[in-house]
């Protein structure tokens, strides 16, 4: 659709981005709790389902990632390895959302891969389509964000527990994996509310880490999130601070800002 939007309307256009539910309004139409939001995502036409969680997973594979898809992507992009597009959104959704991940690693476990040009052109469609993407390291240097590699993140946590195989008692009953969850819940807000001016990546010089960075000019925001039962000083946090002078530490989670409250507002305005 973005393709065509030059050619197939007359004059002068403004792109209105119609973006994924939030936290507040799942809560509001649906009186989602926090953790039903973290793991059911926001969409609205599933919401009434979720406590039939096997015909919700049905229908948020049928009727929603399905067409996406096959309508919003294939029938409108040409695209020469349909299931290449889809077996890589089922692996990042399902199994890397919240994770950096090397194109290598992921060729190795896609068949017919081709090289990583090709997995770089997908995941960028499947952005586009509002359904995963791939954030790039936070560098000065603009050659060194493109050669990074990719922090995946799903633009809606339902498509996670969709494809992942686990219940909403088994996810809250992992720690590691709802951590996880709660991270790519963070970084779907940030997708989906940032304007086009803010900038999201990830930042990481082994051991250190740090969750996600947003970039409004010379406004840099470093952010960690913290889902575990004891809180401890992130040291990512430390370490990009004394890195980069300008930049503004901000936990989420335990020990920092509440949750609910950080979904409750839009990315630009954890800048200000």
């Amino acid at each position: 659709m973005q393709k065509g939007l030059t050619e197939s309307l007359a004059g002068r256009y403004e792109p209105i981005r119609m973006t994924h539910w939030s936290y507040g309004e799942m809560q509001a139409a649906f009186d989602f709790s926090l953790d039903e939001y973290i793991y059911f995502g926001g969409y609205p036409g599933s919401a009434d389902l979720i406590r039939e969680e096997g015909r919700w997973r049905h229908y948020v594979r049928n009727a929603l990632i399905q067409p996406n898809i096959e309508k919003d992507i294939l029938q409108m992009t040409r695209v020469d390895k349909p299931a290449l597009l889809k077996a890589l959104f089922e692996l990042g959704c399902g199994a890397y959302s919240g994770q950096i991940i090397a194109y290598d690693k992921l060729r190795g476990q896609l068949v017919d891969a081709g090289n990583t040009t090709t997995l770089a052109h997908y995941l960028e469609l499947l952005s586009m389509a509002g359904l995963l993407t791939g954030l790039s390291k936070f560098a000065v240097q603009a050659f060194r964000k493109r050669a990074s590699s990719p922090k995946l993140n799903a633009h809606n946590t339902a498509l996670i527990s969709a494809l992942a195989g686990y219940s909403f008692s088994e996810a809250t009953g992992d720690r590691s994996y709802w951590g996880r969850l709660v991270e790519s819940t963070v970084g779907a807000h940030l997708l989906n509310t940032a304007s086009d001016d803010c900038e999201i990546n990830y930042w990481r010089e082994s051991p250190h880490e740090v969750d996600f960075v947003l970039t409004n000019g010379r406004k840099v925001l470093a952010i960690e999130v913290k889902s575990g039962q004891k809180f401890a000083a992130p040291k990512g946090l430390e370490v990009f601070a004394g890195k980069f002078k300008e930049a503004r530490p901000l936990i989420v989670g335990d020990g920092g800002v509440p949750l609910a409250e950080f979904l409750s507002h839009p990315a630009d305005e954890w800048l200000e």
